[in-house]
């Protein structure tokens, strides 16, 4: 029986391609791709937040939060009440620890939203929507300052929408 080696040249270049298809899968858990949001975009979020409720008659301010919960744009339009700032930001918090809408945040978790508005940073209240990217959310908008967070919500979701086409194209 004859056994046949392989040059130790071609050898190397199988070695190499098995590294080069599996290697990726092999190291995917120890290193993660994040989508980040632009200084720019979240800029863009606020003022067209803003504009919204300035159009509908109310004067509000809006906080736009990284994925992490630490603001990236504030904005409060002339005669808002100086601590809208504070509600829109801790609303936007809000986003970010459940994952969805401050609206569905509060009517799915009703039973401890007492509690979590205890919560230093945090309050359980409708006027708060993430910032969706390709299935990732990437950070959230906070309105406050309208006369009842489903309109604050309805500001938040005008902006979005406004720029709905920038989010498309970073998919």
């Amino acid at each position: 029986m004859r056994v046949h080696v392989l040059p130790r040249r071609m050898t190397q270049s199988v070695a190499a391609l098995l590294l080069t298809v599996f290697a990726p899968s092999l190291l995917a858990s120890d290193f993660l791709t994040q989508r980040v949001m632009s200084m720019e975009m979240a800029r863009d979020i606020a003022q067209a937040t803003v504009d919204a409720c300035r159009e509908m008659g109310y004067q509000t301010s809006a906080v736009v939060v990284d994925r992490g919960g630490h603001p990236q744009a504030i904005l409060r339009d002339s005669l808002a009440a100086p601590f809208t700032i504070q509600i829109a930001h801790d609303k936007a918090r809000a986003v970010i620890l459940s994952n969805v809408a401050s609206s569905a945040f509060r009517a799915n978790r009703d039973d401890i939203r007492m509690e979590m508005n205890h919560v230093d940073g945090i309050l359980v209240l409708d006027g708060g929507l993430p910032v969706v990217v390709a299935g990732s959310m990437v950070g959230a908008v906070g309105v406050s300052g309208a006369p009842g967070g489903h309109l604050d919500e309805q500001c938040a979701e005008a902006a979005l929408d406004s720029v709905q086409d920038r989010i498309d194209f970073a998919m």
